[in-house]
C-alpha cells in the first residue's frame, strides 16, 4: 500500500477529479465516512443504555427486543466498535466489534462479531433494527433467550429457558468444585468461575458456533485462551443440559470439578501442554474424595487390560477428539487420569502441580514434557511411559 500510495500523490489531481462526484476534494467527508460516524454515536448511545438499564434510552437507538434478554447480566462494561457499513437502500447492514465484561469476573474484554441491520427514520436518524452474531461467530446466551442469573460466593449462573431452582443447584455445584480446586491447584487463580446454561444441546452448540453432532454425549466444555497471561477473559463453563441431566449426583460434581479445573489451570495451560496432562489432572482432581475405583472412573481401558490390550504409549492429542469412536475417546480420557493419580502416588501431589506448570512453561511442544519429567519427577519419557504401561495394568487387574 505504501508503493501504491507514492503512485497515487503524483497524479493526484486527477484522482482529485474521478472522486469528485462521491466525495468531493479538499479532504471533506465522504457521504459513507458520515454515515459511519452517525452510526457509530447510536451505537455508543446504545452501549450507554445498556450499562445504565435506560430501556428507553435503548428503545430511542432501535429495537428493544434484546433489552430485556440481556438485562439480568452483570456487566461492568459494553461496547460496540463499527468495522464496515454497507449502505442498502434506505437502510444499511454493517459489520461491528462487540466487547463486554463481566463485573467481578473478566480481567479484559470478551469480543465478538456482530452483523447489524439498520434502517433510517423520514428525517434520516439511524436505528437498529437487528443485531445478530456475525457469520462463523458463535451465539451470546443472550441471543437465545432471556437470561435468569443466580449469584453465589463464587460462581455466576447464566441460564435460558431453565427454572432458577435448577441455576441454583448448579451454583450450589460450582461453590463445592472451587475449594476443592483451590485446595490441589492452589489459590492463585480468581477462584470464581462463569456458567453458561443454554436450554438444549443446540443451544450449546450455538454457544460454541460448531455443529451439535460434536458434543453430543458431552456434559460440559470450557472455554477460553489457552496460554493467558493473567489479562484474558475468564474462561465459561457450558453445559450441556441433556447429557448434564442423566448423571448422578456424584457425576455431576466430577464434570463441574473436571471443568472449574480447567479455568484454574488456564494460564499454566499453553500450546506446550498435552491433553493427556490437561485432561488428565482435571480429572483427577474431579475424583478426588469421592470413592471410585480404578476400574470404576476407567472402564473402557480397563476392558482393554482384560483383553490383553494395555495401551503402548500415552494418549496422543487427537485420541481426544470427537469422533464416532467413543471408546477411543473414553480411553484416552482415562489414561490421562491414571497418568496423573500415578504420580500424585509415586512422586506427591505438590510434586503434580509443579509438573504440570513446569511443562506450560514451555512455549512449544517439543521437548516440554521431557524437560519437565527430567527437572520435577527425575526421569525420562521411555522410563514414565513404562512406568504407566506397569500402573495402568497393576491398577485396572491385568
Amino acid at each position: 500500500m505504501a508503493g501504491r500510495g507514492r503512485v497515487w500523490r503524483s497524479g493526484a489531481v486527477g484522482l482529485c477529479l474521478l472522486l469528485l462526484p462521491l466525495a468531493g476534494c479538499g479532504g471533506g467527508p465522504s457521504p459513507t465516512g458520515t454515515a459511519m460516524a452517525e452510526v457509530q454515536q447510536v451505537l455508543d448511545r446504545r452501549s450507554a443504555a445498556v450499562l445504565g438499564h435506560d430501556e428507553q434510552a435503548y428503545a430511542e437507538t432501535g429495537t428493544r427486543s434484546s433489552y430485556a434478554d440481556l438485562r439480568a447480566v452483570p456487566l461492568a462494561a459494553w461496547s460496540y466498535r463499527l468495522t464496515a457499513l454497507h449502505p442498502d437502500g434506505a437502510g444499511a447492514t454493517a459489520d461491528a466489534q462487540l466487547s463486554y465484561r463481566i463485573q467481578g469476573y473478566d480481567k479484559a474484554p470478551v469480543t465478538t462479531d456482530r452483523a447489524l441491520t439498520l434502517s433510517r427514520t423520514a428525517d434520516g436518524q439511524w436505528y437498529v433494527t437487528y443485531d445478530k452474531p456475525a457469520r462463523k461467530s458463535g451465539q451470546q446466551l443472550w441471543d437465545q433467550g432471556k437470561v435468569t442469573a443466580v449469584k453465589t460466593a463464587h460462581a455466576l449462573v447464566l441460564g435460558v429457558g431453565q427454572p432458577a431452582a435448577t441455576l441454583r443447584d448448579y451454583a450450589r455445584l460450582a461453590d463445592t468444585a472451587v475449594p476443592e480446586v483451590s485446595k490441589a491447584w492452589g489459590t492463585g487463580w480468581t477462584q470464581r468461575v462463569v456458567l453458561l446454561v443454554p436450554g438444549s444441546l443446540n443451544g450449546m452448540a450455538g454457544l460454541l458456533g460448531a455443529p451439535a453432532s460434536n458434543y453430543k454425549g458431552i456434559a460440559a466444555v470450557t472455554t477460553g485462551e489457552a496460554g493467558g497471561s493473567g489479562q484474558a477473559p475468564a474462561d465459561r463453563v457450558i453445559l450441556n443440559p441433556e447429557a448434564y441431566a442423566i448423571l448422578g449426583t456424584v457425576g455431576r460434581q466430577v464434570v463441574l470439578t473436571h471443568e472449574t479445573t480447567h479455568v484454574a489451570t488456564r494460564a499454566h495451560t499453553t500450546a506446550a501442554t498435552p491433553l493427556w496432562l490437561s485432561e488428565g489432572y482435571a480429572d483427577w482432581i474431579g475424583y478426588l474424595g469421592t470413592d471410585r475405583t480404578p476400574t470404576e472412573v476407567a472402564p473402557e481401558l480397563a476392558r482393554a487390560v482384560e483383553a490383553g490390550d494395555t495401551p503402548e504409549d500415552l494418549p496422543a492429542d487427537q485420541d481426544f477428539g470427537f469422533t464416532d469412536d467413543p471408546t477411543r475417546l473414553a480411553q484416552a480420557y482415562e489414561g490421562g487420569w491414571l497418568a496423573c493419580r500415578m504420580i500424585a502416588a509415586h512422586w506427591g501431589e505438590d510434586r503434580l502441580g509443579a509438573f504440570y506448570r513446569a511443562v506450560g512453561a514451555h512455549t512449544s511442544r517439543p521437548g516440554a514434557v521431557e524437560d519437565a519429567l527430567r527437572t520435577q519427577l527425575g526421569t525420562t519419557l521411555p522410563a514414565f511411559t513404562t512406568r504407566w504401561r506397569d500402573y495402568v495394568r497393576a491398577q485396572l487387574g491385568g
